[in-house]
């Protein structure tokens, strides 16, 4: 049944746990679509999502946050608990060129494809070790018990984040999407924010400590980073300040794990509900790097993206004034018919498989991509080689989070038969 585009409401529960029959209703009707209630466009369609995201010029990524405007009363709640931390300033996701540029490059060196590959033995060993804690029970809840811990255990390490902490990295990097596309309560935000802080401190001393005791990881190659001022005068150069650093590593930790967690989860229910597939990659581990693909197309951990216009301009013949607010929907694009054929099946053997938008596209292009697709595919690698079948049980209520930018399940409780020899 078609919806009705004039009453949509991305925040609708209805709408939260299965946007898809919208956004094609979207690309069909109106690709380019106003919700008034939210002051805010939503761009479906691939072709136009792939314009967006290749003219940073006329689209902004200065956005500031990746929720909702709210009533003044609430920022300046919100303003009270911030000045408790560091301010948090524009480094990466939310700055524009050269800003975006200088920042990139300085974090780049980090995930380079040899620097990821390097990790692979350590991701191996962690995704093995999560594997042994459960396999002779049967049954696990996916998410707590491996779609959690094996991305939050790489980027900790990556961040030199000892074991003993590990369960408030998560919950900072919790704390640090709360925001992200929902419409939580104010006592919440505050909540949120405040664990930002908490995460802002511990992390403010870990910098401050790598000044006088510099060790082999990335926080001690932050401190000792230089960014230009002016790039046309090359010996003008500064260390990062503190709130710089904080939003760089605040960034890495959400990019480092959320998603991965989001992918990894949707990719077992893909499985479980194509099992020739599973069978497949049992027969050749070799088609894991293909098997995630197609998940990250179709799951789009990263639903969307804020930008803002610059200028007056007409998009998809739409009128788009100066300093709209747009949300740019990889979710919708990556099942655009135009571009997919059986765009809402689970194919992995699809030729065009690298054209999906699940880590972006451009300059804002995901800086993990590499070691998120390392991860993914050890993960489904190892797993299908100690799990012969699984299946979902009825004890599965599928609900996803409730936000229309972040899409991953809550839970996933999985039935299995191990693998003779497991």
């Amino acid at each position: 049944m078609a919806a009705d585009l004039d009453t949509f409401n991305p925040f609708d529960p209805n709408t939260l746990q299965c946007p898809f029959p919208h956004y094609e209703q979207m690309r069909d009707e109106r690709p380019v679509m106003f919700i008034e209630s939210l002051n805010v466009y939503l761009v479906t369609r691939h072709d136009l999502v792939i314009g967006i995201l290749r003219s940073p010029e006329r689209y902004s990524s200065q956005f500031g946050g990746t929720g909702m405007p709210m009533p003044r009363e609430e920022r300046e709640a919100i303003s009270a608990v911030f000045a408790e931390g560091y301010p948090r300033v524009s480094t990466m996701l939310t700055a524009d060129m050269p800003e975006h540029t200088r920042f990139r490059r300085l974090v780049s060196k980090a995930f380079t494809p040899k620097v990821v590959a390097a990790l692979e033995p350590e991701i191996r060993s962690i995704t093995t070790r999560l594997i042994d804690s459960w396999i002779d029970k049967g049954h696990i809840e996916f998410v707590t018990e491996f779609g959690v811990p094996l991305p939050v255990e790489v980027i900790a390490k990556a961040l030199n984040v000892p074991d003993s902490r590990l369960a408030d990295f998560k919950r900072w990097s919790d704390d640090s999407i709360a925001g992200i596309g929902t419409q939580i309560s104010l006592d919440d935000r505050i909540k949120a924010e405040r664990g930002v802080n908490e995460f802002q401190h511990y992390f403010a001393d870990q910098l401050e400590r790598r000044k006088t005791d510099p060790q082999d990881d990335l926080l001690t190659g932050l401190v000792n980073a230089r960014i230009d001022e002016d790039d046309a005068d090359v010996d003008d150069k500064r260390p990062l300040d503190m709130p710089e650093m904080l939003s760089i590593v605040q960034q890495l930790l959400v990019a480092g794990n959320e998603t991965t967690t989001k992918l990894l989860t949707e990719l077992m229910r893909l499985l479980a509900e194509n099992p020739e597939e599973w069978s497949k990659l049992r027969a050749d581990p070799g088609r894991a790097p293909a098997v995630v693909e197609e998940g990250l197309r179709l799951s789009t951990p990263t639903q969307g993206m804020f930008r803002i216009s610059t200028e007056e301009h007409e998009l998809g013949g739409v009128q788009i004034p100066k300093g709209a607010r747009l949300v740019i929907v990889f979710a919708s694009a990556n099942r655009d018919a135009l571009l997919y054929e059986d765009s809402d099946g689970f194919c992995p053997d699809r030729e065009n498989l690298r054209h999906h938008l699940a880590f972006g596209k451009g300059i804002h292009f995901c800086l993990g991509a590499n070691l998120s697709r390392l991860e993914s595919k050890v993960a489904m690698e190892e797993l299908s080689r100690r799990i012969e079948s699984f299946t979902l049980p009825d004890t599965n209520d599928y609900n996803y989070y409730p936000s229309f930018i972040l899409r991953g399940l809550t839970s996933l409780d999985v039935d299995f038969v191990a693998a003779s020899g497991a």
